[in-house]
């Protein structure tokens, strides 16, 4: 191809400029060879005339084709050179804000300085697993493809990260470490990946600084190698550091500022802890404050520092560790401020001995104060002989005591570096490694002296590896496509390198210097240019004899060489060292004292065996302390060792300007760190070989327009694509056929473009002029015919216009002659009528005016009256309607405060039952006591009244002989007694006089209150009527408001009710990976642990199987108060909130235990002053003798051994006991259960007459010894008086002794009962009248409150006194009804109950009469001839089957664990639920409690167990899906529930559960079921991912719609892994076929199903639209054309499948959105309006992005204008979209488990013989 061709009119060519570098032009005219200019077009439109060197031949750079600016990869450019590159980033920078472009194996970063959200977990996620240059370039991709090639290659890898200062090097390195830790985790516990980013703060505050170019800016290097297990888990860490700038702790440049740690410890110092540092603020010190200000817009030191100590803390540095570094870093500050002063003779130096800043100083380091002050202003010097000590002048003692702060603080760097080390250290195998290197870039002041000179020829090693490793991948790649080729030419730096480093190099020669006693800069500057003078890569400066030029790979460097050696040696006296190390705390002196050769911060723990490309450098004399540059050197060697054993990748930061502005882009800055960085040799490297690579199908798609019809017809894609190229391109050496791709040389790519696009030009051109003449022909016939038309109806429409036009003048003459008569005498007739009415109503009008005048002064007085009484009277209801709002409120808040507390008193009512569970107790034991002293009440009670009633008999004879004897003496005294009668009726009469009179007034007052409240409950109905009338008006208009809001709120319950439930399904998740992990562990102890022994078996770990979680039946009858609260939680507080009838309850059932426990503690207090004053009065009087204590002691011990024997007894009995109630559990219709029943009850017969044998003899036992010691006790008192008794009247007959004694006895035993009986009798009726006391105690207060509110009433006014009465009846009224309530309730409880016991004894009654007549018929059977057989009649089949207890595991076994779904292949589905559920309902049957609890529990964990083995078998999990939904539908359908019991039929409801309520294991399976959907989901969605990018953005489903671009180094070797992942939309259908088909065979139900495919639906779009938003190559037209078909198919599926209900559509919203976007148009106003309105599922970020990223595939389609985007983000801004760029692909929909009814029953369910269930018996 000619340069004529090249060259030709309207190509596009770059020009060098002086402000922009380079500038795009136009050729106006063709060029030819020879011509000594080229005639060129601006983009301003002006002409310019561009010379051109003929000798040199050098022409302008070609410019590429519009369709390839803007590409991902550099190397994908055709024309590859400096402005291409620059136009490239620029664009990309600026126009659509991506900081990140690849330029073949390296990263270029460009710092936005602005915060960009492409760094969060999900765009961590979005990377993980893809391969480089699938996605948008990003640090994130870069770090991915070191891990892939480290698990894949098992090699170590290393990312290398260099820039200039502020390009944002630590930044992205510190991204890429998070990368390793995010992605990988730990392998154990110990969070080493956080540690690893909690070094972070650390480093960034002892090694940045702000500086001119940077506010964060390193000073240090650093390697950072990541150690990874077999497993590629993060196991450890371990850092390197490189060549701190000490010289910045003394001294800082305008403008900035030292170390971070100074300023933070500063901010931090009004800390307590900190007072002892005696610090204030940074402009105090003079190391702090030398660049002016102190503080960094945007930056909180305070907040740092607190982040840097929670690092130290992490990273397991102690406290005192840590307040031991500070005082460290604060002595350094006081030492910059100590005072020296110089002496008169100048040669001398003293410090003031009360230097404050130096006392600090010695405190906080421990030294001693006199020694320091000594040793700052003197110097030792050490001859052969003899030791000097002198004094220094006070520049000396300034740099010494300078050089002192930096050696402190560089000890100290070491030391936190090397305990950052021990942190991240592992004692585990590090298999594998990446290292993140992040390094000063090349460097370049006005002057520059030795960190600048390390710095670059740091750079200078860097960039050697660079250049060796590109042209080896390059050479590779080549070798792996198998084309011939030659020894690229690359630019090779070792030259430089070995000016730096080799012997007598400049480092040689300057550590010679430094050991000359009186060695100077000067003399070694000398020195270098006698040495080095005629080496092309060292210069000397024209005008300075100091300086020197080094010529580098980017630039040529100036170097003064003042400085150079005393920053070498590195220079600290060691008298000021030996004082640090005396030091009286350990962490100072230990500083000091691990001061070896060895550079203390390379120390490096790698376990690397590595192996040096050339020999080390000998080192001339190790005796020497080594100087900077030799430690440099050797540290800068191991480095290199590293690097290169492993395969490096490469990031390259670019800083856009020096101003640190967000988007902006200075081009010279940018081409001067591109070409210092290597991006450029990049370049040259790949321009010099075939930069462009095409895969043989995309090259044949792009270009087969070029390819002839005949061509077309050969099937072998590569024979067309050789001879089309060998037609196309007459120069072989362009382009060679490789095994795969076809590789072009630089150039070769655009042409081909130009020829297509000619190609596409002309054949537009043709379609153009056809179409055209085609549509003016169309044109002009269709205009002929118009025109003809047009005119024939005009000249009609004349002629008729015409016509009618003379017609209408004579009609209108006849029409105006007639009218003008009319209308002359109608004004005549007008004006004589007007005259005559006006006449009358001027006479009316003046009669009227008088009356009315009149009239209205009568009705003004009128309504002068009703008006102002109205005011009052309005006045007056405003006042009260005012009184009432605020009576109102009042009350309300009053009713609120009482709900408050109503319901903290609900909710204490259950603490306070707790409380009182002891009292009820101790009330059933006083009740047992009250009832025994009942019953000897009613004895007592019967002796007193038949004493009563003789003593009655006796006084009636007694009165009757005083009315006698009255009667005899009284006779004389009649007179006397009939005036006393006469008088006692007078007063009798008197008083019912009076009695009459107090009637009627009572009965008259009483009538008028009557009438009163008749009338006011009239006024109160018509009140009523009103307020109804009210009511009704505001509810008619508050009706659409009440709708409105109703439906706010429903919306709002639910999604609140989504969340919920979403977040206990996502605890549910969290428990299940938790639960997993666990196991997983558990699994790893017993692998390592192979040890032999017993194991306890870790099933037991679950916390499904423990019994307090999920106990299987709570049978305690629950109390009024708790069916209350359980009330209460059922409905939910709102509810409950309102429901007012339950809290009164609450309140009272409170108010009547709190009576109670008053009542049983008075009791209690009164009964133990009963004991208290009982137990002195029973305590005996007398001891007795040795003889009645042996005989006490003997009656004792046998009495307690019948005590034993009754309770062995006891035991035996209950053992009795529990044998029976088993044997009546296990009960059969077998022959001798009935005889082993009775016989049972014979012997507990049997042992009850035992018991009340030995119960008689303990009682006889305890008389005998009560009634012998009592006889004791009184044989001594009572022999004295018996014998002294002689004048009894039978006393002289013989009375045996003994017989005395126990009358007497048995007299003082019926006297002791009497005086009980008398005292309980006493005790009853005392306890009688206290009752009485407080019943009128009560009724007193109620009283005294109902005086109190008639006295309030009687205040209040008639209408308040009516309200006041009507809420008292109110309130008695809802009393009486909970009252009336409570009894009800009671009763329909006692009547559940006694039904239920009925229906339970009605049971056991059939059981037992069945088992009778069937014994019976036995017997009748045996009785009959043995030749006879009567066949029996079987049972129908109860849906329920028995097991024993020995086969649960077996069961478990075949049924669940063992299970296969292909076994049951044909059965009815969900079968092993419907057999779990009959064993269940045969244990509820039988009443095992036990039993349900174990096979419920054996069940769930053998599910699990399953689940756990087949974690990646959809078909088995969803087996399990449907079989535990099911046996959750059976549990509800049978559980009794009427709300579950609405679908069932009359058999069904036959089979329910009779004894158990299991609603805790219901929920116990919600739960698995959830954790098993979760699975499912997990299984399915890991199964479909890897196919949705390719078949959803990647594969052509409309064939021939997408355009192939050329993609650089995308696709090469190092990122794909083998084989073909490529997938087709049939793909993805045909496995969601093959899940629906699972499903719908294994019986799951229907709604579970819509929501799993919403589920994965939901999934397609987030991974679909993740990677749209992240890859720039598909966001195209024909990418939104492909979405729009594939959703199309997809939504087709849906309704194929009956599925479009599940909501899956509207979850595909946001893509389908975005394919919209894609293909609308995004040019004008109107557009970005449509846009707006049409994007509502996409966010604003999300859009912007899509824009961004939209690419054309050919040069007629327009890019999306700058301009556009701000319009839309204008038009989007009041948005409040969240800011998160992607969509979270992980996250799941709450799952719902809708109750579904089976119809099938229990007995219509056979069981196949695969399942091996013979041990299960049919009930």
């Amino acid at each position: 191809m000619s340069v004529s061709e090249l060259y030709s009119q309207y190509t596009r060519v770059w020009i060098p400029d002086p402000d922009e570098v380079w500038r795009s032009a136009e050729l106006t005219k063709d060029y030819k060879e020879g011509e000594k200019s080229l005639q060129l077009r601006l983009e301003d439109e002006t002409i310019q005339e561009y010379p051109i060197d003929v000798q040199k031949n050098q022409l302008p750079f070609l410019r590429n084709p519009d369709i390839l600016v803007g590409e991902n990869d550099l190397t994908a450019l055709s024309y590859l050179h400096e402005p291409a590159v620059l136009h490239n980033l620029k664009v990309r920078f600026l126009e659509s804000n991506h900081i990140y472009t690849y330029c073949g194996i390296v990263l270029v970063a460009i710092n936005p300085y602005e915060q960009l959200p492409i760094y969060g977990q999900d765009v961590i996620y979005a990377y993980s697993g893809q391969n480089m240059g699938d996605m948008d370039p990003h640090i994130f991709a870069v770090a991915e493809e070191a891990y892939k090639q480290m698990a894949r290659d098992e090699k170590n890898q290393s990312i290398i990260v260099s820039g200039e200062s502020g390009a944002g090097k630590t930044v992205s390195a510190k991204y890429a470490m998070r990368y390793f830790a995010t992605v990988s985790g730990s392998a154990s516990d110990t969070n080493i990946e956080e540690k690893v980013l909690a070094s972070s703060p650390i480093m960034e505050a002892i090694g940045n600084a702000k500086t001119t170019r940077n506010d964060n800016s390193s000073r240090f290097g650093k390697y950072i190698q990541i150690g990874f297990d077999k497993r590629y888990h993060i196991i450890g860490a371990n850092m390197r550091t490189y060549l701190l700038e000490k010289s910045r702790v003394v001294f800082q440049a305008d403008d900035e500022r030292n170390y971070h740690i100074f300023y933070q410890l500063c901010a931090a110092a009004s800390l307590p802890e900190f007072k002892e540092l005696a610090l204030t603020c940074a402009e105090d010190f003079f190391y702090a404050s030398q660049g002016g200000d102190t503080s960094i817009e945007g930056v909180d030191d305070a907040e740092d520092f607190e982040k840097t100590r929670q690092a130290f803390t992490l990273l397991g540095v102690r406290e005192s560790h840590q307040i031991s570094i500070f005082k460290i870093i604060a002595s350094i500050l006081h030492l910059g401020n100590v005072e020296i002063q110089a002496e008169r003779d100048g040669e001398s130096c003293s410090i003031s001995p009360g230097d404050e800043h130096l006392s600090n100083f010695c405190r906080l380091l421990g030294v001693e104060h006199g020694q320091m002050e000594h040793w700052l202003c003197h110097r030792k010097l050490v001859t052969t002989s003899e030791t000097y000590v002198k004094t220094m002048s006070l520049q000396q003692v300034v740099n010494a005591r300078n050089a002192l702060a930096k050696h402190i603080y560089a000890q100290l760097f070491g030391w936190i570096v090397e305990h950052i080390n021990k942190a991240l250290h592992t004692s585990l195998k590090q298999h594998s490694f990446i290292g993140v290197l992040d390094i000063y870039g090349f460097e370049t002041f006005e002057v520059n002296s030795f960190e600048q000179f390390c710095i670059n020829y740091a750079n200078e090693k860097l960039q050697q590896q660079f250049n060796s490793h590109v042209f080896k991948l390059e050479q590779e790649e080549y070798m792996k496509e198998q084309i011939p080729w030659t020894l690229i030419d690359f630019y090779d730096n070792q030259p430089c390198i070995d000016l730096i480093e080799a012997k007598l190099g400049i480092l040689d020669l300057l550590d010679e210097e430094c050991k000359v006693p009186k060695g100077t800069d000067q003399n070694w500057a000398q020195k270098l240019y006698d040495r080095h003078s005629g080496s092309q890569h060292f210069q000397k400066p024209r005008m300075s004899n100091t300086a020197f030029i080094v010529v580098h790979f980017a630039d040529k460097v100036e170097y003064l060489s003042d400085g150079f050696l005393e920053k070498n040696r590195d220079t600290v006296y060691e008298e000021q060292i030996n004082i640090l190390k005396a030091s009286k705390f350990p962490l100072v002196a230990d500083l000091f004292h691990d001061d070896k050769d060895s550079v203390p911060a390379t120390a490096s723990s790698s376990k690397i065996s590595v192996r040096s490309a050339r020999p080390p450098l000998k080192t001339s004399n190790k005796e020497h302390k080594k100087t900077v540059g030799h430690q440099f050197r050797t540290s800068l060697h191991l480095l290199m060792e590293t690097l290169n054993a492993t395969t490096p990748h490469y990031v390259r930061c670019i800083k856009p300007n020096d101003e640190k502005l967000p988007f902006h882009f200075d081009p010279k800055r940018a081409v001067q760190q591109l070409r210092a960085c290597g991006v450029l040799e990049t370049i040259r490297i790949s321009a010099a070989g075939y930069p462009s690579r095409w895969a043989y199908h995309d090259f044949f798609n792009r270009y087969r327009v070029l390819i002839k019809k005949r061509e077309l017809a050969n099937t072998d894609k590569k024979a067309i694509c050789r001879s089309v190229l060998e037609s196309l391109i007459k120069d072989p050496d362009k382009f060679q056929f490789g095994r795969t791709k076809i590789f072009f040389r630089a150039g070769q790519v655009a042409y081909l473009e130009k020829l297509r696009a000619d190609k596409f030009r002309a054949a537009t051109i043709m379609i153009q002029k056809t179409v055209r003449g085609w549509l003016q022909k169309v044109k002009y016939r269709r205009l002929k015919g118009a025109t003809l038309t047009l005119q024939r109806y005009c000249r009609g429409l004349l002629a008729r216009r015409l016509a009618e036009h003379l017609r209408r003048t004579r009609a209108a003459v006849v029409l105006q002659k007639q009218y003008r008569m009319q209308r002359a005498r109608q004004a005549y007739q007008m004006v004589r009528r007007a005259t005559v009415v006006i006449q009358a109503f001027a006479r009316g009008m003046f009669v009227r005016r008088i009356y009315h005048q009149v009239l209205r002064e009568h009705k003004a007085t009128i309504i002068q009256k009703h008006v102002r009484g109205w005011m009052a009277r309005r006045h007056f209801h405003r006042l009260r309607g005012a009184a009432i709002v605020i009576q109102c409120g009042f009350r309300r808040l009053k009713a609120k405060q009482e709900l408050k507390a109503l319901k903290i008193e609900a909710r204490s009512a259950e603490h306070l039952k707790r409380l009182n569970v002891g009292m009820e107790n101790k009330v059933v034991q006083l009740q047992r006591k009250i009832d025994d002293q009942n019953k000897e009440f009613k004895t007592l009670s019967e002796q007193l009244s038949a004493v009563t009633s003789t003593h009655a008999m006796e006084v009636e004879k007694l009165k009757k002989e005083l009315a006698h004897y009255q009667q005899s003496q009284g006779e004389d005294s009649s007179p006397q007694l009939q005036e006393e009668v006469e008088s006692l009726r007078m007063e009798l009469q008197r008083a019912h006089s009076e009695r009459k009179v107090l009637e009627d007034t009572h009965t008259r007052e009483k009538d008028e209150l009557r009438k009163r409240v008749a009338d006011l409950e009239q006024e109160n109905a018509l009140l009523k009527d009103e307020k109804e009338q009210l009511n009704n008006q505001i509810l008619c208009q508050s009706k659409d408001d009440f709708a409105q809001n109703s439906v706010k709120e429903n919306l709002l319950m639910k999604k609140e009710l989504e969340e919920e439930r979403s977040r206990y399904q996502n605890l549910v998740k969290e428990y299940s990976r938790l639960e997993q992990r666990y196991d997983n562990l558990r699994d790893e102890m017993t692998l390592v642990k192979q040890t032999p022994g017993h194991r306890r078996n870790p099933s037991n770990q679950s916390s499904l199987e423990s019994d307090s979680n999920y106990p299987s039946i709570s049978t305690s009858e629950v109390g009024d108060t708790e069916d209350a609260l359980q009330q209460v939680e059922e409905i939910g507080l709102e509810k409950a909130a309102m429901d007012m009838t339950v809290f009164l309850k609450l309140q009272k059932r409170v108010r009547e235990l709190e009576q109670e426990r008053r009542k049983l503690q008075v009791q209690l207090e009164k009964r133990e002053q009963q004991d208290g004053k009982r137990v002195p009065a029973e305590q005996p009087k007398n001891d007795l003798d040795l003889d009645q204590d042996a005989d006490l002691a003997y009656n004792s011990l046998k009495r307690q051994e019948l005590e034993s024997e009754n309770k062995k007894l006891k035991n035996e009995l209950n053992e009795l006991r529990k044998a029976v109630a088993d044997q009546a559990s296990a009960h059969t219709a077998a022959h001798g259960a009935p005889d082993g029943y009775s016989l049972l009850l014979n012997q507990l017969k049997l042992a009850h007459e035992e018991l009340e044998v030995r119960k008689e003899e303990v009682l006889i036992l305890r008389t005998q010894i009560v009634s012998a010691d009592q006889r004791r006790l009184a044989s001594k008192s009572s022999e004295p008086n018996i014998n002294a008794r002689t004048s009894w009247p039978n006393s002289e007959k013989h009375v045996d002794q003994e017989d005395a004694i126990e009358a007497y006895h048995g007299v003082c035993q019926t006297n002791r009962l009497l005086e009980a009986q008398l005292q309980a009798q006493s005790r009853e009726h005392e306890e009688e009248v206290e009752g009485l006391k407080a019943q009128v105690e009560a009724l007193k207060e109620e009283l005294d409150k109902q005086q109190q509110t008639f006295c309030q009433t009687l205040l209040l006014s008639p209408e308040a006194q009516v309200e006041f009465g009507v809420q008292q009846e109110i309130s008695r009224l809802t009393n009486e009804n909970l009252d009336l309530k409570e009894l009800v309730e009671k009763l329909e409880k006692n009547e559940k109950k006694l039904k239920k016991q009925l229906k339970i004894y009605m049971k056991k009654v059939q059981d037992l009469e069945a088992a009778q007549a069937l014994a019976q018929s036995e017997k009748r059977r045996h009785e009959l001839n043995r030749q006879v057989t009567v066949q029996r009649k079987e049972k129908d089949f109860q849906g329920m089957l028995e097991y024993h207890k020995e086969d649960e595991a077996l069961l478990v076994r075949n049924l669940v664990t063992e299970l296969k779904p292909q076994a049951l292949a044909g059965t009815v589905p969900c079968l092993p639920a419907y057999i779990l559920y009959m064993c269940i309902r045969h244990a509820d049957y039988v009443n095992d409690d036990l039993k349900v609890h174990s096979l419920l529990t054996s069940t769930i964990n053998g599910i699990k167990k399953v689940l756990k083995k087949h974690n990646d078998d959809f078909e088995m999990t969803s087996f399990w899906l449907s079989n535990t939904c099911r046996l959750l539908h059976c549990l509800k359908q049978y559980s009794g529930d009427e709300g579950f019991m609405t679908q069932n039929t009359a058999k069904q409801n036959e089979h329910c559960l009779k004894n158990f309520d299991l609603t805790e294991y219901r929920q116990v399976l919600s739960d698995l079921s959830i954790q098993i959907y979760q699975q499912l989901i997990k299984i399915a969605e890991g199964l479909l991912q890897p196919m949705i990018v390719s078949a959803m953005l990647e594969n052509e489903s409309i064939q021939g719609l997408s355009g192939v671009k050329p993609t650089g180094y995308r696709k090469r070797s190092s990122s794909m892994a083998d084989g073909d992942s490529s997938y087709c939309l049939e793909a993805i259908i045909r496995q969601m076929n093959s899940f629906h088909t699972i499903m719908c065979d294994q019986g799951l139900d229907p709604e579970i199903i819509l929501q799993v495919f919403k589920q994965l639906f939901y999934m397609i779009n987030a991974v679909t639209l993740n990677n749209l938003l992240l890859r720039k190559d598909v966001c195209s037209w024909s990418t939104g054309m492909q979405l729009r078909y594939n959703i199309s198919q997809l939504e087709e599926w849906l309704r194929g499948r009956n599925l479009h209900q599940s909501g899956a559509v509207q979850t595909m919203e946001p893509l389908i959105q975005a394919a919209q976007l894609l293909q609308l148009k995004k040019k004008t106003p109107e557009d970005a309006e449509a846009i707006c309105s049409l994007c509502t599922a996409l966010s604003t970020q999300q859009i912007v992005k899509i824009l961004n990223l939209y690419t054309p595939l050919n040069e007629f389609e327009e890019r999306v204008t700058v301009a556009f985007i701000r319009t839309i983000q204008a038009q989007l801004q009041e948005r409040n979209d969240p800011q998160q760029l992607l969509l979270d692909f992980k996250h799941m929909f709450p799952v719902l488990f809708p109750f579904n009814p089976s119809s099938l029953t229990m007995d219509s369910i056979h069981i196949p013989a695969c399942l091996n269930l013979e041990f299960l018996n049919e009930v």
